[in-house]
């Protein structure tokens, strides 16, 4: 990027200077829109602002700030961390390296639990691994008689799921537990109309070929267990949540992208009748749902 002593530059020019230094570190695949992205950012203005006021000049401390997002942008840092914000659901939710970003693929499995609730008057939905508290706050903010726990290991990813409950008016209705899986629950207490998840579920193989940007930023436990077993927490999962789960009560998974068949085969029919494995919008099996029997 130019040197900083530049001083002056229009909306128009600083982009165009910002794409370029991000197309050349290789750090996004689209290098445009993360620019514009950082810099509505910065300057706290929408699109059509950037667009209608394109031959605006930015105040000083403004671009430098925006450069400096930029370098980091350029060096890896995920966007959503740099701004502090991902969309989910049709929501607004706060991010940080404390929690995994929200992604579109984890959306099908709040469309399901929405589907597989709608007769259920006043339902209980425990969320495990709740990281920024998207699915249960999703879910909450679409049905007003929805009550949730959720449960994380991490206390940091807890304080952001706690404020993105109070940002969405949910958190009345949201109770958040410090739990290793199922740990915090007692069972004679605890029963659950539904036990969702999207889990960690990538081995740590697999960690290796992920993106730079996720496999260096998101954190590590919301990405792989800490046996680098991608199926452990799943097979824990599996295995704990009948104590938990009222009689045809309903177990959601979200599974990586080869895991369809060694998930299936962690299934005890005597306990579980797996209802249905539903694809994201690349066609890959995606969302588990097994049902209590």
């Amino acid at each position: 990027m130019s040197d900083q002593s530049d001083s002056r530059k229009k909306i128009a020019e600083a982009l165009a200077e910002a794409a370029v230094l991000l197309r050349a570190a290789g750090a996004t695949t689209n290098a445009r829109l993360d620019a514009r992205t950082l810099l509505m950012h910065t300057l706290t203005r929408d699109h059509a602002f950037l667009l209608t006021h394109s031959d605006d000049e930015i105040a000083t401390a403004q671009l430098l700030s925006f450069r400096a997002l930029v370098a980091r942008r350029a060096a890896g840092e995920p966007v959503q961390y740099l701004t502090g914000r991902q969309e989910f659901y049709g929501l607004d939710f706060e991010v940080s390296p404390a929690v995994l970003i929200p992604r579109p693929e984890t959306e099908l499995l709040v469309e399901t639990a929405l589907e597989l609730l709608r007769e259920i008057r006043a339902p209980l939905v425990c969320d495990v691994g709740t990281g920024s508290g998207c699915i249960p706050v999703a879910l909450l903010n679409e049905r007003t008689d929805v009550r949730a726990v959720a449960l994380d290991i991490s206390p940091a990813a807890l304080a952001v799921a706690a404020r993105n409950a109070a940002r969405h008016a949910v958190g009345e209705r949201l109770t958040l537990l410090v739990s290793d899986c199922f740990a915090a629950l007692d069972s004679s207490i605890d029963e659950f109309t539904m036990i969702v998840s999207n889990p960690p579920y990538i081995s740590e193989r697999d960690l290796l070929q992920l993106q730079r940007e996720v496999r260096d930023h998101e954190p590590r436990l919301a990405l792989t267990p800490a046996d680098g077993d991608g199926l452990s927490i799943i097979r824990r999962l599996i295995t704990g949540a009948p104590r938990f789960l009222i009689p045809g009560g309903h177990l959601l998974l979200e599974i990586g992208y080869d895991q369809h068949e060694a998930v299936a085969n962690l299934i005890d029919p005597n306990i579980w009748t797996m209802l249905d494995t539903r694809p994201d919008l690349q066609g890959i099996p995606r969302t588990v749902v097994l049902r209590r029997d």
